[in-house]
């Protein structure tokens, strides 16, 4: 025989689909505060330095964007960066490229992707040498936020930029706090022109000046690598 029902429970058939859409509604939303509860946990010293590079999954090997993507991250391995990538093609694969080009027996840093399933892009690429695998786009965003210390975000297409407006938002509304967000070269110009036109109207300011400087715009390779070299060495101060 099962449990009986605690004092004051009752119970509900499933033809009464109201109670029973309340009863699954009331805890979906209690498994969501379970999961918020947990993320705040934080270790009191990261052993891992980890710069996130977006990016689209459409650029091809014999683009120039491609190298040059593949020697940035090279450069941040040699740094001592762990790269995380959404796992797929195209900026993705050239930065964990990179990453195991700088380091090819994966012994001393990581090239991660963290994938989301698509009906194409299955395959995670050849470079990767930790994944993850998301049945959605805004549990993987999360996990993307939960492990990164820098984003580096290179040209893309619609997924690029939501990825690229979460982290602004979210260091706008400081959930996230000293985290670089770095706009590679001026593919994304048109996009900073548009938000300082429109948004910043002097009839209907939508949002701060200052919001505007949150993403750093950086115009080459060197430029990416030297600002996170100096993020990387506070990081590494702090640890110790």
């Amino acid at each position: 025989m099962g449990d009986a029902p605690a004092a004051g429970d009752s119970l509900v058939p499933l033809s009464d689909e109201r109670a029973a859409l309340d009863i699954l509604t009331k805890s979906l939303f209690g498994l969501w505060d379970t999961v918020n509860s947990l993320t705040r946990l934080r270790p009191t010293k990261r052993e891992r330095y980890r710069v996130t590079i977006f990016g689209s999954a459409r650029v091809t090997p014999d683009h120039w964007v491609y190298g040059a993507v593949r020697d940035v991250a090279a450069e941040l391995t040699r740094l001592g960066c762990d790269v995380v990538t959404g796992g797929g093609p195209g900026l993705m694969q050239a930065a964990n490229e990179g990453a195991k080009l700088a380091d090819p027996d994966g012994t001393r840093q990581k090239s991660v992707g963290i994938r989301v399933e698509l009906p194409f892009e299955q395959e995670v690429n050849a470079f990767v040498t930790e994944a993850f695998e998301h049945k959605t786009f805004f549990t993987r965003l999360h996990h993307f936020v939960l492990v990164s210390d820098a984003f580096i975000v290179t040209p893309g297409g619609i997924g690029t930029v939501l990825e690229t407006l979460m982290v602004w938002q979210l260091l706008q509304v400081r959930h996230l706090r000293d985290t670089p967000l770095i706009l590679a070269g001026h593919f994304w110009d048109g996009l900073l022109d548009w938000t300082r036109a429109v948004m910043l109207k002097p009839d209907i300011p939508l949002i701060s000046p200052e919001d505007l400087t949150i993403p750093q715009v950086l115009p080459n390779g060197p430029a990416i690598v030297a600002a996170i070299r100096e993020h990387h060495s506070r990081w590494a101060a702090r640890q110790h």
